[in-house]
This record gives structure tokens, sequence and C-alpha cells, in this order.
């Protein structure tokens, strides 16, 4: 191909890739694609790009002549030393005004740092986070683009079309400045750790102190609890996954078969590391990424059990009242993920003033409404929340879920109080609880923390009846 026809282009043709050009493609957007071993594309444009306005490249330089100008290109390569080869490969063939979009799970740093170096070449960088996995890349994502708003609203045109789709909109809206997109997409993995280990605490608490343990009857509770306030993609999903035959032996089901090792791409812990950083507390999310640290080391874990003596639930679980405890576990997970999700918000609010984004924190509730793997009716009530109080510092200040709070508080106590006396772990849950009771605490212990400090360490102290620093001869 000679003549730059091609309105848009992707990079990298794995799953993802693939997916997401074909949906570009489908909503009217003719498409040129890439990839650095040539037979993926050569099997690309064989199989599921066929009889579709598509330019397979056998070249990057083929590629770039494809598209018309402003080039307008999306890299969907592994992240880390991929994006940058990419980048440096790209430089020599761009001209002023042509955007490069990293649509990769690109930590945010590594993003801040290209679109600095970006600023000496002949491109406008912009990183964003995708969420929906392979069927959202193909059908509607999530996308939270971050970066130069100029290059934003070039682009804006097409995102909008490709996204997910709710009530409220497009599920794509501009970040922010600079690493933005990313970081905003690394907070939503983060708190996707939260919800999907508060999940399978439920889960496990039904099962292992309610009693339930069909898969028909569990199936009842989750489809229950996804028709209300918990209506989200992670629990109908978990209502399907509970109940799922295992086909491979034809016996039982699969949820009983699965080793109980989780696994991680890094991002949870990514957001870890920034909340301390930044020093926000989101010990929920921390509580998830612990959990699945602990959940692989299993041979550990495997002779630790006949090792170690102490309280366990009973077999066929407690003899409590059925009807009651199923309310109160679905009073607990939404009110751990209220906590959960306050702390992702806040540490979100907290990047923004510290790195300069803006995030519209409304927004960015409003497009994971959809196409996300975190997806719920329940961040309608985030983006009301924020409306209401631009300002908010924090969602459990906000009345509507500091009533939600109060309501369900007895209920989390039950929960929570009921798995530590029978040696049943909720770390999701129990952090979700002590990040309550410690930010509506008008006191905290820090006092002697802060005395033992001065005493060690001379680090000095502040006291609450006079103004000033203070250091005390402990010793006199």
């Amino acid at each position: 191909m000679t003549n730059a026809t091609q309105k848009f282009g992707v990079i990298g043709l794995a799953v993802m890739g693939e997916n997401i050009a074909l949906n570009i493609e489908r909503n009217g957007f003719p498409i040129s694609v890439y990839n650095r071993t040539a037979s993926v594309t050569e099997r690309f444009m064989k199989d599921r790009a066929e009889g579709k306005n598509v330019f397979g490249a056998a070249t990057l330089e083929d590629f770039v002549a494809s598209l018309e100008r402003p080039r307008r290109i999306l890299v969907m390569v592994k992240a880390g030393a991929a994006v940058d080869a990419v980048l440096e490969q790209l430089s020599a063939l761009l001209e002023d005004g042509d955007i490069v979009i990293d649509g990769g799970n690109s930590n945010w740093q590594d993003t801040e740092r290209r679109a600095k170096e970006s600023a000496g070449r002949p491109y406008s960088f912009f990183g964003m986070g995708v969420s929906g996995g392979e069927e959202g890349a193909l059908w509607g994502p999530s996308m939270m683009p971050g970066g130069d708003r100029a290059a934003y609203d070039e682009l804006s045109p097409i995102l909008e079309k490709i996204a997910a789709k709710t009530d409220s909109g497009a599920c794509v809206a501009y970040c922010g400045r600079g690493s933005a997109g990313h970081f905003v997409k690394m907070v939503h993995n983060g708190i996707e750790y939260g919800d999907m280990q508060l999940i399978a605490e439920s889960y496990d608490l039904l099962s292992a102190l309610g009693g339930v343990e069909s898969g028909l009857e569990q199936q009842a509770i989750f489809s229950n609890w996804n028709g209300g306030e918990l209506q989200s993609f992670l629990i109908e999903i978990t209502s399907r996954i509970v109940g799922h035959a295992d086909r491979e032996t034809g016996e039982g089901l699969l949820i009983d078969k699965i080793k109980d090792a989780a696994g991680q791409k890094g991002t949870g812990k990514w957001t870890t590391i920034s909340a301390l950083e930044l020093g926000v507390p989101v010990p929920t999310i921390t509580a998830a990424v612990d959990a699945r640290i602990v959940s692989s080391m299993r041979d550990e874990r495997l002779k630790a059990a006949n090792r170690l003596t102490g309280s366990a639930p009973p077999a066929g679980g407690l003899r409590v009242d059925r009807e009651r405890f199923v309310s109160d576990v679905r009073n607990a997970l939404y009110a751990s993920k209220i906590c959960s999700y306050a702390q992702g918000m806040a540490l979100l609010r907290a990047a923004s003033e510290a790195h300069d984004y803006a995030i519209d924190l409304g927004e960015v509730a409003r497009i994971w409404k959809g196409g996300c793997i975190i997806r719920a009716a329940f961040l309608d009530d985030i983006t009301k929340a924020f409306k209401r109080n631009p300002g908010l510092v924090n969602l459990l200040l906000d009345e509507f879920f500091a009533n939600a709070l109060s309501e369900r508080e007895e209920a989390l106590r039950r929960v929570v109080s009921l798995a530590c006396g029978h040696g049943l772990p909720v770390p999701a849950m129990a952090a979700s609880l002590a990040y309550y009771d410690s930010y509506r605490r008008a006191r905290l212990p820090a006092y002697l923390i802060q005395a033992q400090r001065d005493y060690f360490g001379a680090h000095t102290f502040e006291r609450i009846d006079m103004e000033g620093t203070f250091h005390e001869d402990w010793n006199a």
C-alpha cells in the first residue's frame, strides 16, 4: 500500500491487540496493523481480519506510510522494554502532530518517563489504561487516557466510538496530565484485587462457617446478591463459577478442584507501593495483595497445616441462623467494599495533587461503570458523591456512604469476630473494619509511638494542649 488512507494503526497482535483492532474497524475506522513477527500479522489477515478494512503491514515503515495524518497509533505490546523499543523505532518515522498511545499495562512511572522523553521527539505520547479483558477489547472496554489534552481531543471521536456504553455515556474520559491514565488504571487494578479477595472471603465464610457447600445454594446466593447493591461483573461471574460442573472428570464442581494459589501481574503491588510513597493508607488493597502472596506459598502452608494447631471451622459449618448469617456476610461484603473504594479514590486524589494530574474523580467512577472488570452499579453512587462535593476528601465522609456503613458496621463486626474466633482468615474484611474504626476515632494510640520515638531517637513530639515542638528527658 502506498496511499495513506488508514485512519488508525495498532502495533502488537496478541489477543488484546487483535480484538481492539477489530473493534476499531467495526466502528467505521479503517486500520493498519503490524506485529514484529510477520507470521502473526499474516495469520491475523487470513483469519479474523479477512474481508475487513484492515491493512496488514510487513514492515514498520509500510505501517507508518499507510496511515493518514495526523497518524494515530495504539501500541499493544508487553509492558516494559518492548514499549521502549517500539517507541525508539517509531521515533525516526513519525512527524509533528502524530500521536502514539501506549495501551498496555505499563507502570505509571515508565509512562511519566516516556512522556518527558517524547518532548524531544516528533510525536505526542499518550498513556492509556485499558480494562475489560479480551471481550472488553473486542466489544467495548473502559479506557483511561492521560497525557496531552490536545492529543486526547484528536483521539476522542474514535475512543468514544469503541468504548463500552452505559446510561452515563461512553466509558472513556480524559483522566489528566502526564501519566494520569496509567495511574488511574493501576488504582483500578488495586481495587479489583480488593474486590476479588472480599468476594473470595465471602464465599469461604458461607462455606466454612455457614455450611453453604452446595454449588446450587452458593449460586442462588450470589445471583440474589447481584440483583441488589452488590450488582457487578465480579459478583455475576462468581454466581456462574460456584455452580460450574467439573467437565474434565464429570464429577463434582470445578471450583473444588482448582489449586488455591492465586497469580498476579504486579499492578496490585504497584498500588500499595504508590500509596506508601504518597502516605495514603490502602489496607484492604494491601491485604488482598498479601493474601495472594500467602496463597502462592502453598507447599509451606500444607506443612504448616499439619504442624500448627489452633481454632478451625467445624465440619459442616456452625449452627447459625442461615438466613441471618447470609445477610450478615452480604452486608459485611458491601461495607468492606465501600472502605476499599474509599481507599482507592483517596489515593487518586493524593496522586492528582502530588503529580498535578487534575483527575476528576467523579468521571473516573463513571467510566468504570461499563467495560471494565470492576464495573458495578455501586459506581453510580460514587459519581453522585463527587458531584455533590467535588472536594470530598474521602468517600466515608459522604452522607450516603456514611449512612450505608452505619447500617452495616455491626454485621461486619459479627462476621469478622466469628471468623477470627474460628480460625478463618478474612484479611481484607478485617482490614476494612480496622480502616473504618481508625478513620472515625478521634484519638489513636499514636501518641505512645511518638513518645517512644522521642525516647530512643529524640524525634520530638507535639502536644494537644499547647503550641510548639517538644523533647522530653524521659529518664529524669
